[in-house]
């Protein structure tokens, strides 16, 4: 089975994390921002991947430092998990309507991690949650995991865009991560 587990400790945050790839959805995440543990499940949960997230942070001075580092730490868990990277399908993709809301995510697990994001978000806050930390979180996920993920959305309601670029993401990494073969998919012979 493939999982990890990985701790990050700063003077901003504390987070412990535990990722199983091949999972069913099972979630236990508490970082203490509501709208954000709403959006991990979401991307656990159809990414059928189990999440342990257990973070506590600098959320008095604002949720920045929390979602950068749950990120981070996820990035992090998902290349451990990934290991040598023999036998998937390295590439994903998935649409993710939610009301008026649209998604689109495509992942490559290429090991050069690159992000093209394509969304606006009006509010200030969805709960507790700024949403203009979604980009920063998927940049320091990408940056820490090695993979080159374009996400896009569009719609008027800030958290049906959240939620279905998370549920998207989940879905396209879903798909990158399936096991079908037994070689590593590049012609280079590495990822």
């Amino acid at each position: 089975m493939r999982s990890s587990k990985i701790t990050r400790k700063t003077n901003e945050t504390d987070i412990e994390m535990k990722i199983t790839l091949d999972g069913s959805g099972n979630t236990d995440i508490n970082t203490g921002i509501a709208f954000f543990d709403h959006m991990l499940n979401s991307f656990a949960k159809h990414g059928s991947i189990d999440l342990f997230v257990k973070a506590s942070g600098d959320l008095t001075v604002d949720d920045h430092h929390t979602v950068e580092d749950v990120g981070i730490t996820l990035g992090s868990a998902l290349q451990k998990a990934l290991g040598d990277k023999k036998g998937i399908e390295r590439f994903g993709e998935a649409r993710v309507p939610m009301d008026e809301a649209l998604a689109v995510a495509a992942v490559d697990i290429g090991g050069r991690s690159f992000l093209a994001f394509n969304a606006v978000f009006e509010s200030q806050k969805i709960g507790g949650f700024n949403p203009q930390n979604t980009r920063h979180f998927f940049e320091s996920l990408v940056s820490n995991a090695g993979i080159n993920a374009h996400l896009s959305v569009t719609g008027e309601n800030d958290h049906h865009k959240a939620e279905a670029l998370f549920k998207a993401f989940g879905i396209a990494l879903k798909r990158a991560v399936r096991v079908s073969g037994s070689g590593v998919p590049s012609t280079k012979g590495v990822l």
